[in-house]
């Protein structure tokens, strides 16, 4: 008989695990979801509704072997996982890869496919209407969100505001910051740094209105609609009992070299919900293959464990489908056609569109 893993949450790092266990273990994948989301092109699809079919990929062919569970993990303490449904799960082997909450329109916020896709065609709809557009925060997902709308809508007035002194925080190259700085002016896309509103904006993100708002230095910022770009947080409310001791002040477990949680020789925590390379975009699908190895070698007895090594700063920052930069892992900065390769053109569909073997 298999042993049993369940793996909490079907985003990049989960479905990574459970594929690649699918032979091995009884695999139990949970996900309120009604599909895969392929975060990466959200942006994209905001202004480019089009994409947003390619956004929604289905879990159906993932697992040849296992069961892709639609249901919410709402008591997890390292032995039994409770789900919303009232089914309790007691695995051998617990992965939890539950990521991380990210405000509209840079994470989807919806359950249903059907409202997900609503939600986004309609903040197309809006941004499309408005002449100028406020952008609060001007990391990676501001400077992202307003190449792409940028390009796809050149004449648009686009600021972006941020409380720090200066774009994209991070332990990056200041080589990176420069070329996208030139790029953004390019662009002619305003930035506004180093001092927050003094008030909020009175309309919601993402919907159409005039309004006026003031920075704590006089500027005075008028636009049609405006979204907030900031604010990831891990999505750990599920854990209690035992497992609580390994759950950071903010929210992340503490995992160990191996990423196995702090404590526990048979749970498993990677990605956004990790303690180790924290937030750092494309490191839960390689933190996957540690992890299924890790539970490979588990099952099978076979001596030590793997353990991650954090990596370099790395990021690929398209500024729209043909501008953008990036630090490689070598740390050399990447140019826009580079940028455009990678990410920029197809914002990496193809890849996950094999990887839940849909084909294409």
């Amino acid at each position: 008989m298999k042993p049993t893993v369940v793996v909490v949450g079907g985003g990049y790092g989960g479905i990574g695990v459970a594929k690649a266990l699918d032979e091995a273990a009884d695999v139990v994948l949970v996900e309120p979801k009604d599909a895969f989301v392929h975060n990466i092109a959200a942006l994209r699809s905001v202004v480019q509704p089009d994409f947003l079919p390619r956004m929604f990929l289905p879990y159906d062919h993932l697992l040849k072997n296992g069961t892709v569970l639609r249901d919410r993990a709402t008591r997890v303490d390292g032995h039994t996982v409770e789900l919303a449904s009232g089914t309790r799960l007691t695995p051998d082997y617990l992965v939890l890869a539950s990521g991380s909450s990210y405000p509209f329109p840079a994470k989807s916020d919806q359950s249903a496919t059907v409202d997900a896709v609503a939600k986004y065609q309609a903040a197309h709809d809006n941004l499309k209407r408005a002449d100028s557009v406020m952008l609060l925060g001007a990391g990676a997902v501001g400077l992202e969100f307003a190449g792409e709308i940028a390009a796809a809508w050149p004449d648009k007035d686009i600021v972006l505001v941020d409380v720090a002194p200066d774009i994209l925080p991070g332990p990056y190259d200041p080589r990176l910051r420069e070329e996208i700085t030139r790029q953004l002016d390019e662009l002619g896309i305003r930035r506004n740094l180093g001092s927050p509103l003094v008030q909020p904006a009175p309309t919601r993100a993402g919907e159409f209105g005039r309004f006026t708002v003031a920075t704590s230095d006089g500027t005075v910022i008028e636009a049609d609609i405006w979204f907030r770009c900031y604010g990831i947080a891990p999505q750990t409310d599920y854990v209690a009992g035992e497992l609580l001791a390994a759950r950071t002040h903010d929210g992340y477990l503490e995992v160990t070299p191996e990423l196995r949680v702090a404590g526990f020789d048979n749970v498993y925590a990677l990605g956004d919900i990790s303690n180790i390379d924290v937030n750092k975009a494309g490191v839960a699908g390689r933190q996957a293959a540690v992890v299924a190895t890790n539970i490979q070698a588990q099952i099978n007895g076979s001596g030590e464990l793997a353990e991650w090594s954090p990596s370099r700063p790395v990021i690929i920052l398209p500024l729209g489908p043909r501008g953008g930069s990036g630090q490689l892992p070598d740390g050399e900065i990447a140019s826009s056609e580079a940028i455009s390769r990678i990410k920029g053109q197809d914002m990496m569909v193809d890849r996950y569109v094999q990887m839940l073997n849909l084909g294409g």
